[in-house]
């Protein structure tokens, strides 16, 4: 299918992060790379813009990047002197609940457990061996579907992960606060809680947050997607903005072509190229719940009524863990719930390059069903003003954008679903197909880098680097340990 006497070594369709990831590897490694982005900023869910009012910067998509710091590709990279640099909120994480409490976690496992009572010590044996040894965990679930290099750790893991949310969390814990934080945790799979391995999601991002943090971007998210892509340049790499790529005779001559898109999108490029039961495949590839999103500028901080849910990054909406468990199953099934799972993030608390002097952003988005074109402001609002009694009177403009609408603004987040496909169980091991090596299409030369390969969603990069890696090998008999 592609020329023998290439234009380039490589052809990357799609300039998130997982795209620059892949880039930069093959670069690394002393190959003619190429990304093409369809926008005419590189970046995919690591975008910053003003929506709201001059000089009030929000990120469009991802805010909090627990997955960035703990990526072993990103991490392996010297970003920070390209201008990224992270900042740790003093608070990483809160989740209000009635009357004024809040179950609070700091990055420090130590402090956060003076916090939880009755649930310390069980909170503790759970999560403990998970955040010690989080470089090592982390780089079994961020790799491949393969043998992990650690399989007593990987086995207790699982062993836990493959519990649904509402059984883990009833069985683990005795406290409804805590086991409302974990069900806030593991909400961010947009699966309904009651569905096996949902758990596992949680059990990452709590792991995640005592390890390493849920830092933000300086700048924004935007500033990560700048560092990656002027490194990739200095190692030699080009980037194309502007181009939408709709039919593979668009693409510059490559040995490898790899695509930073989904199923459906790579299906529709390739079309007849792709051996018809492959093809089926990904068309019957599925996508999950999508995202209802708001921005707010503000005239002061987000006034919760828990004085130390005023210092988090990041906060968790939605009540106890039956609550939550209703709002994302009636989700699941298409309905739009009364008070959803609402996160929040307020980075100016922290960051004061986002807004004017002595205001304040807001990020926030509900989980809504696939395709939605509802209008989700009040219900977010209302989630926000329950635990944050005269939140209304600090707004002064917002930007709202439905699934749909945030499926028009990339074109990657099908029917609003910003984690590249639904992440149930036959989709957690079998993405966008069950094989060994997901990446690799069969026909010479193509592969797929994005978030619907392993591990899935998350600004991390290791879709990229793991693509990537494969490449080299079968391409270019490089190996990559």
């Amino acid at each position: 299918m592609r020329n023998t006497a290439s234009e380039y070594d490589a052809i990357i369709v799609g300039s998130g992060p997982n795209g620059l990831s892949a880039g930069i590897l093959l670069a690394q490694n002393g190959l003619s790379v190429k990304i093409i982005e369809a926008k005419e900023t590189i970046g995919g869910g690591t975008r910053t813009q003003e929506l709201t009012e001059p000089g009030f910067l929000h990120d469009v998509c991802s805010a909090v990047h627990p997955t960035a710091a703990s990526s072993p590709f990103l991490s392996s990279l010297p970003l920070h002197k390209y201008g990224l640099e992270f900042i740790q909120p003093e608070v990483a994480a809160a989740h209000p609940l009635e009357h004024g409490k809040a179950v609070i976690a700091y990055q420090s496992l130590e402090k956060t457990l003076e916090g939880f009572g009755a649930d310390a010590k069980h909170y503790s044996n759970l999560v403990s061996s998970f955040s010690n040894d989080w470089k090592y965990l982390a780089k079994d679930l961020f790799g491949t579907l393969r043998n992990p290099n650690h399989p007593l750790l990987m086995a207790r893991f699982g062993w836990y992960g493959m519990m649904s949310t509402t059984l883990l969390a009833n069985s683990m814990f005795d406290t409804e606060e805590v086991k409302a934080y974990f069900a806030g945790m593991a909400a961010h799979s947009i699966l309904p809680l009651e569905k096996a391995f949902t758990a596992s999601f949680g059990l990452v991002l709590v792991a995640s947050l005592h390890a390493v943090g849920w830092p933000i971007a300086k700048g924004g998210s935007a500033k990560i997607a700048q560092a990656m892509g002027d490194f990739f340049k200095e190692l030699g790499g080009e980037i194309e903005t502007g181009n939408e790529i709709k039919e593979l005779k668009q693409l510059p001559s490559s040995k490898v072509v790899l695509f930073d898109l989904t199923p459906h999108q790579i299906a529709k490029i390739l079309g007849n190229h792709l051996p018809l039961g492959y093809k089926k495949q990904l068309k019957n590839y599925k996508y999950g719940p999508g995202a209802f999103k708001i921005d707010i500028a503000m005239s002061e901080p987000v006034p919760w009524a828990n004085p130390d849910a005023r210092k988090a990054g990041t906060l968790h909406l939605g009540g106890t863990l039956e609550e939550l468990a209703y709002s994302e199953a009636e989700t699941w099934k298409g309905n739009h719930p009364e008070k959803p799972y609402v996160l929040v993030s307020q980075p100016s608390i922290f960051d004061d390059t986002r807004a004017p002097e002595g205001k304040h952003t807001l990020w926030s988005y509900c989980h809504v069903p696939n395709g939605s074109t509802k209008d989700c402001t009040d219900e977010i609002l209302n989630q926000i003003e329950r635990y944050a009694p005269g939140f209304r009177d600090t707004i002064i403009s917002y930007s709202t954008m439905t699934a749909v609408q945030v499926n028009e603004y990339n074109a990657n987040y099908i029917g609003g679903d910003i984690n590249g496909g639904a992440q149930y169980v036959k989709q957690l091991f079998g993405r966008p197909v069950l094989k060994w090596n997901p990446y690799k299409m069969p026909i010479p030369g193509f592969y797929i880098c994005s978030a619907s390969t392993p591990p899935g969603g998350g600004v991390h990069g290791m879709s990229g680097y793991n693509a990537a890696k494969s490449a080299l090998k079968k391409e270019f008999g490089i190996r990559i340990k």
